[in-house]
C-alpha cells in the first residue's frame, strides 16, 4: 500500500500502514516513550557566548567601585564576545555607546547602584538587538484547522524542524498532522515518514505524484476532514535561492492556502542570515522564522540579531538533532539566560507541562508530609526525562554556568538515571513503597535486585545512598508552609530566602550571588528584571 498515494498511519506494531486506523492515546503514549531521549549536547545553546557574558559580569562584580576603567574593560569583554558570535559591528558599537550613555545619565542621580545600572543597560540593549518587535504570529485555535507551510534552502533542517514543531504541539495536546510536499529531494518522503513514525504523528505523502501542489492540496483536505488542528506542510528546498524554488513555493502556497509560512534557516551562517531572510520575506509571505543548528556553532548570536533586523519574528530555535531539542524563542528570557540570570518562569512552565496542574496538589501534599519512597523517586526521574535536555533545563536556573556541568557530564547523568530506574524496576512493591531503607538492608535482597536488573551490587548501593541524600533534602520540604491552592508556582513564590538557600547546592548559591542573587531571581519570577 505504500506504493500508492494515500495517508500512511502508524499501526499497532509501530510500523506504517496504508489504512486509516486511529492512533489511540495509549498507543501514542507508548510510542512517546520510545522516542529517543536527548543524549544532551555538551554545550547549552550559545553556551560559549553565554559563558563569556556571565564571566564579564562576574569580573565586574569583583570590583567594589565601578569607575570608567572598570566599565571600559567590562564593555570591551562584552563587545568582543558579541563580535566573536558574528554580531554586526554596527550593532555592537551601538550597544557600547548606549550603555555608556545610560550610565552617565544615571550618575547624575544619587543613591543608585552603578553595578545594577550597567547590568540592566546591557540587558536592555541585548533585548533590543535580538527582538524583531513583532508579536508571536502563531496562535492556533482548538477545534479549528490551522495550516502551516515550512520553506527554506536544502540542508537547513527543514524536515526535522517540521517534525519538532509537530512534536512540540502534540505534547501540549493538539491534534497535529504532517504533509510531505517535497518531491525535489530524493528520500524526502522517507525521512518525513520515519520522523513521523517515531514521534507518533499522522502523515501524508506520495511516491508517485510528481506535483507538490497536488500532494499539498490532497493532504490538507484529508486532514481537515479528520479535524486535525495543526496541519504542517513540508516543501522542497534548493541549494541556493533560485527562481524555480520561489515559483514552486508560490504554487504550493496557493494550493495549501497556509495560515502561516515559516522560514527555516541555518544558524551557522551568522550575519549572512540577514540577506537570506530578507530574500525569502520579499518573495514569499513569511510570517515567522525558525533558526536551526544553534547548538554547535559560534555564529548563532549573529544569526538571531540579523534575522531580528529584518523584523521577522523568530518563534523557535533548534538546539540539537532530537525532537525535544527545540525551544520556543522569547527574547527577554533568552537574554536573561545568556547573562546567567536564568528563566525561572520558563522553568516553572516546563515543570507544569511535565506535572499537570491537577496532579500538583497531590505532589505538594507529599511534600508537606515529607513522604519520600523509591517509587516516588522513580516517578520524579521519569518526570525529569520528560522535560528534555538537562542542559536546556539547567540554563533556566539563575546562576547556572557550564562550569557546574563539565563536558560529558550530562550524558553520564542521564545514563545513571536510566540505570537507577532499571534497578527500581526489579524491586517489589514493598521495597518501592517503604519510607525507610531497613527493608533493603539484607544483602540477599540487594543481590537479587542486581541480578534482576542486570546491574552490579555496587550500583544498587549507590542508588540507596542517593535515596538517603534526597530523602534528607525532601524532609526539609515537610517543614515548609504549603499553598492552599496546591500550586507549585505559589509555593516557589512563598519560600523565604533562608528556605531557598538551604535547598540550593553551595557552589551554585555562591555563583548566584548568595541571598542577594536569590532575591533577584524572585523578582524575575514576578516579571521584573
Amino acid at each position: 500500500p505504500e506504493q500508492n498515494r494515500g495517508v500512511h498511519r502508524l499501526d499497532r506494531r509501530g510500523g506504517t500502514s496504508g489504512t486509516l486506523a486511529q492512533v489511540t492515546p495509549a498507543q501514542a503514549t507508548r510510542r512517546d516513550l520510545l522516542v529517543s531521549r536527548a543524549e544532551t549536547a555538551d554545550k547549552m545553546v550559545l553556551g560559549d557566548l553565554g559563558s563569556k557574558l556571565t564571566g564579564a559580569l562576574r569580573k565586574m562584580q569583583d570590583h567594589t567601585v565601578i569607575d570608567d576603567e572598570v566599565l571600559d574593560a567590562f564593555l570591551k569583554e562584552i563587545c568582543t564576545a558579541l563580535l566573536q558570535a558574528d554580531v554586526n559591528v554596527k550593532q555592537v558599537m551601538t550597544l557600547r555607546n548606549n550603555v555608556k550613555k545610560e550610565v552617565k545619565l544615571a550618575e547624575s542621580a544619587s543613591g543608585l547602584n552603578k553595578r545594577k545600572i550597567v547590568e540592566r543597560a546591557v540587558y536592555q540593549e541585548l533585548v533590543g538587538m535580538l527582538d524583531s518587535g513583532a508579536k508571536h504570529p502563531f496562535q492556533p485555535q482548538k477545534g479549528k484547522s490551522t495550516v502551516v507551510m515550512f520553506v527554506g534552502l536544502q540542508g537547513n533542517g527543514k524536515t526535522t524542524s517540521c517534525t519538532k514543531f509537530a512534536y512540540y504541539y502534540k505534547k501540549k495536546g493538539w491534534r497535529v498532522a504532517m504533509v510531505c510536499a517535497d518531491t525535489y529531494r530524493a528520500g524526502a518522503f522517507d525521512q518525513l515518514k520515519q520522523n513521523a513514525t517515531k514521534a507518533g504523528i499522522p502523515f501524508y505523502g506520495s511516491y508517485n505524484q510528481p506535483d507538490p501542489a497536488v500532494i499539498a492540496t490532497e493532504g490538507v483536505e484529508r486532514f481537515k476532514e479528520e479535524k486535525m488542528e495543526i496541519i504542517l506542510v513540508d516543501t522542497s528546498g534548493r541549494h541556493k535561492q533560485e527562481a524555480a524554488l520561489f515559483q514552486e513555493m508560490k504554487e504550493v502556497a496557493s494550493s495549501a492556502d497556509p495560515d502561516l509560512t515559516v522560514f527555516v534557516m541555518d544558524g551557522s551562517i551568522g550575519q549572512a542570515a540577514f540577506d537570506q531572510a530578507k530574500a525569502f520575506r520579499d518573495s514569499v509571505d513569511v510570517g515567522a522564522v525558525v533558526i536551526t543548528k544553534m547548538d554547535g556553532h559560534a555564529k548563532g548570536g549573529g544569526a538571531i540579531s540579523a534575522v531580528a533586523a529584518t523584523k521577522s519574528p523568530i518563534i523557535f530555535i533548534g538546539t540539537g538533532e532530537h525532537f525535544d531539542e527545540f525551544e520556543s524563542f522569547e527574547t527577554e528570557a533568552f537574554v536573561s539566560r545568556l547573562l546567567g540570570k536564568g528563566d525561572w518562569k520558563g522553568l516553572m512552565n516546563k515543570l507544569s507541562e511535565v506535572i499537570p496542574s491537577d496532579q500538583q496538589p497531590e505532589l505538594l501534599e507529599k511534600l508537606s508530609q515529607g513522604s519520600f519512597t523509591l517509587r516516588f523517586l522513580y516517578e520524579q526521574f521519569a518526570n525529569i526525562q520528560k522535560m528534555g535536555p538537562m542542559g536546556q533545563m539547567m540554563s533556566m536556573i539563575p546562576g547556572f554556568s557550564e562550569e557546574l556541568m563539565p563536558k560529558g557530564s550530562e550524558q553520564e547523568s542521564q545514563a545513571r538515571m536510566k540505570h537507577y530506574m532499571t534497578i527500581m524496576d526489579s524491586m517489589t512493591n514493598q521495597e518501592l513503597d517503604s519510607p525507610n531503607l531497613k527493608v533493603l538492608q539484607d544483602n540477599s535482597r540487594i543481590k537479587r535486585i542486581a541480578r534482576g536488573s542486570g546491574r552490579s551490587t555496587k550500583e544498587v548501593a549507590q542508588l540507596l545512598e542517593e535515596f538517603k541524600r534526597l530523602s534528607k533534602m525532601w524532609g526539609k520540604f515537610g517543614k515548609m508552609k504549603m499553598p492552599k491552592g496546591g500550586d507549585m508556582a505559589s509555593m516557589a513564590r512563598g519560600m523565604n530566602m533562608q528556605q531557598m538557600s538551604r535547598m540550593i547546592p553551595p557552589d551554585m548559591l555562591k555563583q548566584m550571588g548568595g541571598s542577594g542573587g536569590l532575591q533577584q531571581m524572585m523578582k524575575q519570577f514576578s516579571g521584573k528584571f
